[in-house]
């Protein structure tokens, strides 16, 4: 259930903001206004816009296919009656931790804007990773898998380096910051699955 009113809430705010610009500029990510005039909102709900319908639907569908397993399968099994706290907990951290390493670099930088839930979703997916290495992903269209936590590793290397060189205009920085949180926060949930995850690994 949460994992859809996520999904519906993001639909909602991203086609709304799509329509009405001063909503997409008053709610998105901009670390100068929201250090230099005190709009801590944007924050968070940056991760309820995006760029476009491509990025909309990217985010949305890799969210279902991700929080669906986790919320439903994975979280009930470790935490039992916690479950659902410690997943909402995740997204909303995830939003959080995903912005602040930008929010420091760029809060005196009135052009640098962003938006999207792309620090939750990888947020969402290395938890997964961590409690299910094994699993088998892939990119989209592309018709073959490699195990999640080579994947994880590659991924994490890409946005890493993309981050540093900022050739292009996708928050890399927020994918590395949100994969890192949600690995690191299911780890403090959950210590016994770190050796478990090196376990399966090796």
């Amino acid at each position: 259930m949460i994992t859809t009113i996520i999904i519906i809430a993001c639909i909602a705010f991203s086609f709304w903001a799509f329509s009405d610009a001063k909503v997409f500029n008053k709610y998105l990510f901009s670390p100068y206004a929201t250090y230099h005039y005190k709009q801590y909102y944007r924050l968070f709900t940056h991760a309820f816009l995006h760029g476009d319908y491509m990025h909309l639907a990217f985010n949305m569908y890799a969210l279902y296919l991700f929080g669906q397993v986790l919320e439903e399968q994975y979280f009930p099994l470790l935490f039992h009656e916690k479950a659902v706290f410690y997943f909402i907990l995740l997204y909303v951290g995830g939003i959080f931790f995903s912005t602040l390493f930008d929010f420091i670099k760029q809060r005196d930088n009135p052009s640098y804007s962003s938006v999207g839930a792309s620090g939750a979703v990888t947020a969402i997916v290395f938890s997964a990773i961590l409690i299910n290495p094994s699993m088998g992903m892939g990119i989209l269209f592309i018709p073959f898998f490699i195990p999640a936590w080579l994947f994880g590793g590659l991924y994490l290397l890409y946005s890493w380096y993309m981050g540093k060189r900022q050739l292009d205009n996708i928050g890399h920085n927020a994918h590395f910051w949100g994969a890192v949180f949600g690995f690191v926060f299911t780890i403090l949930l959950k210590p016994a699955l770190l050796p478990r995850f090196f376990n399966e690994i090796f």
